[in-house]
């Protein structure tokens, strides 16, 4: 069993910056996709980006690229995600997810695992 733990979330204005980090336990991630994914009131729970095993594969939707970035480190058990240029859209709550058989999809159905989630709001 995996438990992942977010954290980092807060209050920001517009074109600020913010670390959101994703520690696992229970269990090695080797192997495992790494993924987080945003939800806002109202709308359902979207794709942001992943990561694989060794970090040299990561995925962006088209809304945060150029802006935020997704890192692994191993040794820890975390994943993070630097969110820069902010902006009010951005806000949602944001959950860690991971699965090992997902092959980068973007559908957090065929993620397994999830954290409680952090919340982020971006103020204008």
């Amino acid at each position: 069993q995996v438990q992942l733990a977010e954290s980092g979330g807060g209050l920001v204005q517009a074109g600020g910056s913010l670390r959101l980090s994703c520690a696992a336990s229970g269990r090695t991630l080797s192997g495992y996709y790494m993924g987080w994914f945003r939800q806002a009131p109202g709308k359902e729970r979207e794709f942001v980006t992943i990561i694989n095993w060794s970090g040299g594969n990561t995925a962006y939707a088209d809304s945060v690229k150029g802006r935020f970035t997704i890192s692994r480190d191993n040794a820890k058990n975390t994943v993070y995600l630097q969110m820069n240029s902010l902006k009010p859209g951005d806000t949602a709550i944001y959950y860690c997810a991971a699965g090992a058989y997902t092959a980068g999809s973007r559908r957090p159905n065929e993620y397994p695992y999830w954290g409680q989630g952090t919340q982020v709001t971006v103020s204008s």
